[in-house]
């Protein structure tokens, strides 16, 4: 064995401090792998430096420490749903991986409080871990491991650059709230392949979040995603919806999205612009959910609400869909409420069958989240940052297309291209749907 790897066995107990030892001697010689040998690991906050690979080899499972406060020496910068801790944490380091094949088990299932039969999810804990966090690093690999039963987002890169994520499983529960598979915050170069997602939120997500100073800790650019595999009952594929910075040259392309709310989504709401984004060559099949989740079976939502008075959100400007196939039960959206507004968007050879649902939700087009979301009356039923229940009983931010629900829907949008869109239609129209394929709402 080199100075530059050392292998822990397996014990099945707290083995926080061995491991955390071992990464410490292994970058402080200059970077070399820490292997976790098959079997059980217990542990609690890792913090992982320079140069070090921590290697999960065949059959290791390092479980982590169903307790918050496992986790208080591995605070992060952004927090995220009350969340300022990860399990495994680096922060302005370089060169740093986790490999597989081995698993993390994250223990999700320790951080519910409750359900909310509202919306057939758990009601989880106030406060919850993320899985992986990296901060400010440069030079990531992500490679080949399994995560399941993340609590919250599971794998969260914020500020970091030059990263390759490759053949990594996530699965987590689907009915837990805000587990979001890989969360890429102002991230710049970035490749994912070949990865495999099942969650109840996002899968694949960037944005571009606030610091504690409420400026935009960077930019998402230069981003792309190929073929992934993604179930999702949020949205699988999404730009937003923290977008203080700005967003450019993304692509999206060969991937799946099965079992899913939404399929493609772009949400800018803080500010950051959106440009140069496509999503080509991808496979959806969206459903409905109840109406407290957002959306309800679009292939393609792209949405522009100021969700604070005193902040514009940002244009969304030059967007390519193209090579789109499979079905949805509801609709393809292109909505802009802002004067920021959306431009130069063209729709290329898209091939769906719009179908309807059993629950009739996706009969109307979601701008969540608004203020409303952010900032509830105190007497509003629903949960913080997810849904409000008005006077009316009706869900704010949920309303009604304009004579019934088209194939697509368009308000606020400048320089509209549409080539070889074919949306198969049921011969006879359900009650509550548009005669016409596109309806386009003036301001």
């Amino acid at each position: 064995m080199t100075p530059k790897q050392l292998s822990i066995g397996a014990t099945g107990r707290d083995a926080t401090a061995e491991i955390q030892t071992a990464i410490d001697q292994v970058s402080g010689r200059g970077g070399g792998r820490v292997s976790l040998l098959a079997g059980e690991h217990v542990a609690g906050g890792l913090l992982l430096k320079s140069g070090v690979e921590l290697h999960l080899t065949e059959g290791a499972l390092l479980r982590a420490i169903p307790d918050y406060e496992a986790y208080r020496g591995t605070t992060v910068r952004v927090i995220a749903e009350k969340s300022d801790r990860g399990m495994i944490v680096a922060r302005n380091s370089e060169n740093v991986r986790i490999t597989g094949p081995g698993r993390i088990e994250a223990g999700g299932e320790h951080f519910i409080t409750g359900d909310d039969p509202d919306v057939g999810t758990f009601i989880p804990a106030e406060f919850r871990p993320r899985v992986v966090v990296f901060e400010g690093c440069r030079g990531v690999g992500l490679d080949g491991f399994h995560v399941t039963g993340s609590p919250m987002w599971t794998l969260h890169l914020a500020d970091c650059e030059d990263v390759v994520i490759r053949g990594v499983t996530i699965t987590n529960d689907r009915r837990l709230p805000n587990t979001d598979g890989m969360v890429l915050d102002a991230c710049r170069r970035v490749l994912i392949e070949d990865c495999t997602i099942s969650t109840a939120d996002d899968g694949i997500c960037l944005k571009t979040s606030a610091g504690p100073d409420g400026k935009a800790i960077g930019a998402c650019e230069n981003i792309t995603v190929r073929r992934c595999t993604v179930s999702s009952l949020s949205c699988a594929l999404k730009l937003g919806t923290e977008s203080f910075g700005d967003f450019s040259d993304i692509a999206f392309e060969d991937c799946n999205v099965s079992e899913s709310n939404r399929g493609l989504g772009l949400f800018s709401r803080d500010g950051g612009q959106m440009r140069n984004i496509r999503f080509s060559r991808i496979e959806v099949d969206c459903h409905e959910t109840p109406d407290g989740f957002w959306g309800s079976g679009e292939a393609l939502t792209v949405t522009v609400v100021d969700r604070r008075p005193e902040r514009r959100a940002g244009a969304v400007e030059n967007l390519l869909v193209e090579e789109i196939s499979g079905r949805m039960e509801g609709a393809i959206n292109l909505v802009s409420t802002s004067t920021a507004g959306i431009s130069n968007v063209e729709l290329n050879r898209i091939t769906l069958a719009q179908q309807p649902g059993r629950l009739g939700t996706g009969l109307h087009y979601d701008l969540r989240p608004t203020f409303a979301d952010i900032a509830p009356c105190a007497e509003a039923a629903g949960r913080a940052n997810a849904w409000t229940r008005g006077n009316d009983g009706r869900i704010v931010g949920l309303l009604d297309y304009p004579g019934g629900m088209p194939a697509i829907f368009v308000k606020g949008v400048e320089g509209l291209v549409t080539e070889d869109v074919a949306v198969k239609r049921p011969m006879r129209l359900p009650e509550g749907w548009s005669a016409r394929t596109i309806v386009e709402e003036k301001h």
